[in-house]
């Protein structure tokens, strides 16, 4: 099969979807498919042709106030005609806008059935552009629900969504008609297996950050957005020095609130057990879940929360909020805690320092459930709403021929 992947987010932009989607291309070509991607450039005018023509990057600009996020032309009429080459069975678009608008366009203009994956839940986005203004937020997050639908619902063959918290917003919010595939996005497990670091590649990195071997780290990985709650994680982390003076929270990620956070470690005279590591090269993350004891997340706006599967994949209990998203990657008190208040939180970061018994069961249930998020197995679950959408694309389309011909017999007899 020859699939065509239009995406915003795509390496060397390093973020969940980014992620997933450079995973899905990889297991994909491993099955022996062949897979194009249509993305983004930093280049204002050029298009770039790279990989023997299977990536296709198109001109574009920063996004105002969206951190590292690029937009481009919804019709860039050179990409189409490159686009025509690649000979497509489908497409699969993972953003709503620019990219994703021209993914509906080269599908309507070309007969492709198009297959969308929705990754973000924008409503949970709109103060960057409202300034957290009330009046403007409601009215854009009003306006974001009739795109979202209109774009989904009467463009797309078929819909995936990665977890039960999106599919209800679509159903019970958003009324959307059409199927609804649940497909959890998997990662290459194996990349984060502990097994496959040497100790003294672990510990040189260790010594870089200054932690020390008494010291017991609670990790957390993300950009650095208000969304993603990490101030939360830094008040509690005062809280927890209090108790044990080895407490080391580490930060791994770059964001637009970066600065913002740093101030309020200094605010809280924590700075010493503070670590950010600003932003990482997305082939060394692996090596970083190494660091932690313990992997912690108070974000609210996941839609499925890849890092923590990258950390149960290395064997990580997990701390997480309690959110839809986390439904299947964090079992309460089989391979970690879940947290509703700042007190239970603090509570089940003592109780996995202070019993080893604990610490080590919920680790080695993380490493038995990270198997359920394989790269191999997400992508079998892909192919077959491809094959379904090929399918039913044929079919609507025969139908629409069917229609056509009745009309035209019923105009030409006057029936």
């Amino acid at each position: 099969m020859r699939v065509g992947i239009f995406t915003e987010s795509y390496p060397p932009l390093v973020n969940g979807v980014s992620t997933s989607i450079l995973m899905l291309q990889k297991a994909l070509e491993k099955l022996g498919h062949e897979v194009f991607i249509v993305t983004v450039s930093d280049d204002k005018k050029n298009y770039t042709l790279e990989d023997d023509g299977h990536i296709l990057r198109l001109p574009s600009m920063n996004l105002a106030n969206c951190y590292d996020y690029k937009f481009t032309s919804v019709y860039p009429i050179k990409a189409v005609n490159i686009i025509k080459k690649m000979n497509l069975d489908v497409i699969h678009s993972n953003v709503e806008f620019t990219i994703g608008i021209f993914a509906r366009v080269v599908s309507e203009q070309l007969g492709i059935p198009l297959v969308h994956t929705y990754h973000t839940n924008w409503e949970d986005y709109t103060h960057y552009i409202t300034k957290n203004k009330k009046i403007l937020d409601d009215i854009c997050k009003k306006l974001l629900k009739y795109l979202v639908v209109f774009f989904e619902d009467k463009t797309v063959t078929e819909l995936i969504v990665p977890s039960n918290k999106i599919y209800n917003i679509f159903k019970d919010k958003y009324k959307f008609t059409k199927n609804i595939h649940i497909i959890q996005t998997g990662i290459e497990t194996s990349k984060f297996y502990k097994e496959n670091f040497s100790s003294k590649d672990i510990n040189n990195l260790k010594k870089k950050y200054g932690i020390k071997k008494k010291d017991f780290v609670v990790m957390t990985v993300s950009r650095l957005a208000k969304e993603k709650s990490v101030d939360r994680l830094i008040n509690n982390q005062k809280e927890l020095l209090k108790r044990y003076p080895n407490m080391k929270l580490l930060i791994v990620g770059d964001g637009p609130d970066i600065d913002k956070l740093k101030m309020q470690v200094c605010s809280l005279n924590i700075s010493k057990n503070v670590i950010f590591t600003g932003k990482v090269p997305l082939e060394e993350i692996p090596i970083y879940y190494q660091l932690g004891d313990v992997f912690v997340t108070a974000s609210k706006s996941e839609t499925q929360g890849l890092t923590v599967v990258e950390a149960i994949s290395s064997s990580l209990p997990i701390v997480a909020v309690k959110d839809d998203s986390f439904i299947s990657s964090v079992i309460d008190d089989f391979n970690g805690y879940v947290f509703t208040s700042d007190e239970k939180y603090i509570e089940s970061i003592l109780k996995l320092y202070e019993n080893n018994d604990i610490y080590n069961r919920l680790s080695n249930q993380s490493r038995i459930l990270s198997s359920d998020f394989s790269s191999e197995y997400f992508a079998l679950k892909v192919l077959k709403v491809y094959e379904t959408a090929i399918e039913n694309y044929k079919k609507d389309n025969k139908k629409v021929i069917n229609r056509i011909k009745k009309k035209i017999t019923a105009k030409k007899y006057k029936i």
